[in-house]
């Protein structure tokens, strides 16, 4: 376990963490009053745990990558879930500048940003610089994932002077880079902190989607990059550190530090005492007279649904620990639902609580508005620690089935179709899917949708499968713009930033 230090400066880091317009106050507030070099662990403990906001739970980053594709939506159910519908824009493409969940994000993601590059002024070991620049590269690739342009400062600089920004380009350069030097000095492990193979999956991450990024209308690769994808898989693969967990939804409940055999790279919760908000992840999308009491909110899509086989262990089912607790199952949630007895559950009006696939952006219909849309239970419910919110499951970041199937993607845009389909058939075998015999980018794209179900990534893959302005279920066909968030227009102070093209 991670040692936490109780430590009133660790308190002050997280506070000004959540509360401080990071871009202009952080740095400067957390680098001052006489820290010493011996703080620098509880500085490092401080960062990881600052990576929960942005990351961890239903409504940071997770949420923008999750609702605007295919796979996610929250639909109006007559005046829940409204909020001047800013749910009801990520799914259809609407968003502007002004958008609550963009700007709120982008703190957050800048927030890890600032607090990892505080800690370099202070003497860390090389390790401790390692893990701290891993963080901050891991924070920076989603914001150039997100919004094109990367705010950033030099340990200790001064906060009166606006943050500098550096372009697509320079970024993907600065990451590629940044990573590469760091490896060395990183650990083997634990998983739950920045290692060796998690800074190797981002990596090729970096590469992978280097094109897409510069040109996300047409995304483009390079041979040379889809090799180092390859190279850096075989690395992970070769280490036989690693194997598909046989029962895929052990990767993502209380114990999966302990049974998952795939997770490179986690949150570390403590249940019941320091966790961060996957309890959201429950609470978002069950019934109010689920147990636990949710809010009838987040749904999947139908159409997404009928892409999985009924044999295919990740359309979910029954549980230990959870169905037999409370009747709710793992995976998708669909139909009439029961308590643990196997009696069936009624709605607010009295009605069978009967989950249909069925969705509208706007539901209006008063005896469907609360069993409209598939639910979806990624992490199986920590009934131990429910009633604190502080959940024991590990939030997961990378996992080995992701180095396989970004090995295999690599392969096919090289034109290595055997090998790349022999590795997509090794995922699909383990979660008990029929063999595919041949390999497309669509049956690709549509194979990590099934592997990464709910996991915070659609979004990305959408876009560099060049899919993501297509109109699907209850969305339209939209504008390029929407192929990258606008930058909030509360930091347009900085004219370091220049708006994204058409906001």
């Amino acid at each position: 376990m991670k040692i936490h230090y109780k430590i009133t400066f660790l308190a002050l880091a997280l506070l000004v963490s959540r509360c401080t317009k990071l871009d202009e106050n952080l740095n400067g507030q957390l680098g001052t009053g006489g820290v010493s070099s011996t703080n620098v662990a509880a500085l490092l403990n401080g960062a990881y745990t600052s990576m929960r906001n942005p990351f961890q739970g239903a409504y940071g980053w997770w949420a923008l990558q999750e609702f605007p594709s295919d796979e996610a939506i929250v639909p109006t159910r007559a005046g829940d879930w409204d909020d001047n519908g800013a749910w009801r824009a990520l799914h259809l493409h609407r968003w502007a500048a002004d958008h609550s969940r963009v700007s709120s994000v982008f703190k957050d993601l800048n927030s890890v940003s600032y607090v990892t590059t505080n800690i370099l002024q202070f003497n860390p070991t090389p390790q401790q610089a390692a893990q701290a620049r891993f963080l901050r590269a891991f924070a920076q690739f989603a914001i150039l994932d997100g919004w094109g342009q990367v705010p950033y400062r030099e340990p200790g600089e001064s906060v009166t002077a606006a943050s500098k920004v550096r372009t697509t380009a320079e970024e993907i350069d600065y990451l590629i880079s940044e990573v590469t030097a760091i490896l060395p000095d990183l650990p083997e492990g634990p998983n739950f902190n920045a290692n060796k193979d998690a800074a190797k999956i981002l990596l090729m991450k970096c590469f992978l989607n280097k094109g897409a990024f510069l040109n996300r209308a047409t995304p483009t690769f390079d041979a040379a990059d889809m090799n180092k994808v390859i190279s850096l898989a075989d690395e992970i693969i070769n280490s036989n550190k690693y194997t598909l967990t046989p029962n895929y939804y052990d990767n993502f409940g209380p114990n999966n530090g302990t049974l998952s055999t795939e997770n490179i790279f986690t949150a570390q919760n403590i249940g019941g005492s320091d966790a961060g908000g996957l309890n959201s992840m429950w609470i978002a999308g069950l019934h109010y007279n689920q147990n636990p009491k949710g809010n009838n909110g987040f749904s999947s899509l139908s159409d997404f649904y009928n892409k999985f086989e009924a044999t295919d262990q990740r359309i979910g089912g029954a549980y230990a620990g959870v169905t037999n607790v409370s009747g709710i199952k793992v995976g998708f949630l669909v139909g009439q639902q029961f308590d643990q007895t196997g009696t069936a559950l009624k709605d607010r009006r009295g009605n069978n609580l009967i989950f249909t696939p069925e969705v509208s952006i706007i539901e209006r219909d008063p005896n469907h508005l609360e069993v409209a849309g598939i639910r979806v239970m990624k992490y199986p419910i920590d009934y131990t620690n429910v009633a604190t919110g502080l959940a024991e499951n590990d939030w997961v970041y990378y996992r080995f089935a992701d180095v396989l199937l970004m090995k295999a993607e690599a392969q096919l845009r090289t034109s290595q179709d055997a090998p790349a389909l022999g590795l997509v058939n090794t995922v699909r075998t383990t979660r008990g899917a029929t063999p595919f015999t041949s390999l497309t980018l669509d049956n690709l794209l549509d194979e990590r949708g099934r592997e990464f179900l709910w996991e915070g990534v659609r979004r990305q893959d959408l876009i560099r499968f060049g899919k993501f302005l297509t109109p699907w279920q209850e969305k339209p066909v939209d504008d390029p713009k929407y192929l990258v968030f606008p930058i909030p227009d509360n930091q347009l102070g900085n004219t370091n930033f220049t708006q994204n093209p058409g906001y």
